[in-house]
């Protein structure tokens, strides 16, 4: 089986995600820090933005786009904030939404509201 891993950052101990057989990406836990920091922004809108944009350049080091992901898990320290997630959420597609999953998950890395992991496919 090939894999070709996918790292932006050298000094975690894991790859942000592999790719299998050059068609099946992986994705790491991802949440979304301000740039260059590991803090979170002040806003539940502004973090889905980041996390989401964060998935978006782990997906283009693969040669993908957000509507090759076919599965997502949201782990969220409060899930009060589903409906302020989706909102986001939603303007990241221009195709189906991919089937998702969204988990009260208690206090993440970094006090981040949301890490999002997934699975995102080539086409053919």
């Amino acid at each position: 089986m090939g894999r070709e891993y996918f790292t932006q950052n050298p000094q975690y101990p894991f790859a942000d995600a592999v790719l299998v057989d050059g068609r099946t990406l992986y994705l790491s836990g991802r949440i979304g820090l301000l740039p260059g920091t590991t803090q979170t922004p002040s806003t539940a809108e502004e973090e889905a933005r980041l996390v989401l944009d964060d998935i978006q350049k782990v997906l283009a080091l693969a040669g993908m786009k957000m509507d090759h992901l076919v599965q997502l898990q949201v782990f969220c320290s409060d899930v009060s904030l589903w409906e302020t997630f989706n909102a986001v959420y939603r303007t990241y597609f221009t195709g189906p939404l991919p089937p998702r999953a969204f988990l009260g998950s208690g206090t993440l890395l970094f006090n981040a509201r949301f890490e999002l992991i997934g699975i995102a496919v080539k086409d053919n």
